[in-house]
């Protein structure tokens, strides 16, 4: 990965007529000019903050936001069930990824006559690969006006066999906060509350939940773009905040290893709750939020970056996710990768 990195830094610098990403970009104090003056062009943007290891080195807010307003992370949040899931499996509360989903609810599958249906794990819903026809788009209003959202993910019919192919799908996710309530006998939030936000130093903010009480798995958690940043430092670092182990670096290592391909485009593809992307050269670890809600991981730069947006409708919505990848790719993670290169 690194030579195809040095390879593809020493391309942009010979072509930065064509790419816009000059040297003067990023200078040896980490001040992102340009970034920040794309930003400014993006009306739907709220924040962009880069941290570089330990260190703060760009945090901006845009259109009339400040550090201490939360934000609707949307289907971010799916990053971070999968990060409680897998501390769930750490501390021996769930077996592991292969424990099948018809165990927490057999008065829900056990009628049912498809076997395959019984078949389903909890890696199938992390990957979006249970089979199950979805929950979001088309069906998403449907899903949340009804009133068991467990039974409503459940009862979809299998549209493919479990393990085969992604169908995203944010009632995947909301069945691995009702299988961590089970599990756990505590509610998601606490859970959370108590083995992770407080372990990095904040609590958990506005979270939803559904008609029986389960916290919304998978949309509409809060949280500041600094909390989000935190939680990007911990899979940047393997799991580890002050020496202490919060997740093990075998869940983080797998949660951004591809194991499905995203139906979403080329060169992208999803691990545990966590999308992999193509930018830059490498692949990139994203949790991805509607709108522009988003935490990119860069191991190979030392690199978090988050980016908070409008997350409701609206004409200049447009244009606004690709306009916000495009300013990240070109205006941050190549000339870091640029800044690395000239140090080597």
């Amino acid at each position: 990965m690194r030579i195809q990195l040095r390879f593809l830094i020493a391309l942009t610098l010979a072509s930065t007529c064509i790419l816009g990403v000059a040297a003067e970009e990023v200078d040896v104090a980490g001040k992102y000019s340009a970034a920040h003056a794309a930003a400014n062009q993006l009306p739907r943007l709220h924040s962009l903050l880069i941290s570089q290891g330990d260190d703060l080195v760009f945090e901006e807010y845009y259109n009339g936001r400040n550090s201490s307003r939360p934000a609707n992370m949307k289907s971010a949040s799916k990053s971070v069930i999968s990060a409680l899931v897998g501390i769930a499996i750490d501390k021996g509360i769930i077996d592991s990824v292969d424990v099948k989903v018809a165990e927490y609810f057999p008065e829900l599958i056990a009628a049912s006559d498809d076997v395959q249906k019984q078949q389903i794990t909890i890696e199938n819903l992390l990957t979006m690969q249970s089979g199950l026809e979805t929950t979001s788009n088309r069906n998403y209003g449907k899903w949340v006006l009804s009133d068991n959202w467990v039974a409503f993910a459940l009862n979809q019919p299998l549209v493919a066999q479990p393990g085969t192919r992604m169908l995203y799908s944010t009632g995947s996710t909301h069945l691995l906060s009702a299988i961590l309530t089970k599990a756990s006998g505590m509610s998601a939030k606490q859970f959370a509350q108590e083995n992770l936000s407080s372990r990095l130093g904040f609590s958990m903010s506005y979270w939803p939940t559904d008609p029986q009480g389960i916290y919304f798995g998978g949309n509409d958690m809060e949280m500041t773009p600094l909390q989000m940043l935190e939680f990007g430092r911990l899979y940047l670092n393997d799991g580890l905040k002050d020496n202490e182990q919060v997740i093990s670096k075998a869940w983080v290592e797998g949660s951004h290893k591809p194991r499905a391909r995203s139906p979403r485009g080329q060169g992208r593809f999803y691990g545990y709750g966590w999308w992999l992307r193509d930018l830059a050269g490498m692949q990139v670890p994203v949790a991805w939020g509607y709108g522009g809600q988003l935490i990119f991981v860069v191991k190979e730069l030392d690199l978090v970056v988050v980016a908070t947006s409008e997350s409701t409708p609206g004409a200049s919505r447009r244009g606004h996710l690709g306009s916000l990848y495009d300013l990240i790719e070109e205006h941050v993670l190549l000339p870091a990768a640029a800044q690395q290169l000239s140090g080597l």
